[in-house]
């Protein structure tokens, strides 16, 4: 299923892929919740606009995405329900790949 995000940065259910990728044209400053870049490394949290998940027991959409790319934790990936919870996971992240320098 995918989604775009309201004015508040609330999901709400695309009509059909086409829906969101207009949306996704016209919003890409959306897509993009906070990318920071030092020393070779990259912490990236997106809003990924698909339903992750699969196959998980909770209802909710799981539509927000942090990653970290370089360095020690390369490839470390957290998924979020929420754009709140999206921005709590980028500066854990962020601390994750500070204390390790």
């Amino acid at each position: 299923m995918w989604y775009k995000l309201d004015e508040n940065n609330n999901p709400v259910k695309a009509k059909d892929n086409k829906d969101f990728f207009d949306w996704h044209d016209k919003n890409i400053y959306k897509t993009i919740v906070m990318q920071q870049e030092f020393d070779g490394l990259r912490v990236s949290t997106v809003f990924l606009g698909l339903d992750h998940s699969f196959p998980r027991d909770d209802t909710r959409p799981l539509l927000w995405e942090t990653m970290i790319f370089g360095g020690e934790h390369h490839q470390y990936q957290e998924r979020y329900y929420s754009f709140n919870d999206a921005l709590d996971g980028h500066f854990k992240a962020l601390e994750l790949v500070i204390k390790n320098k």
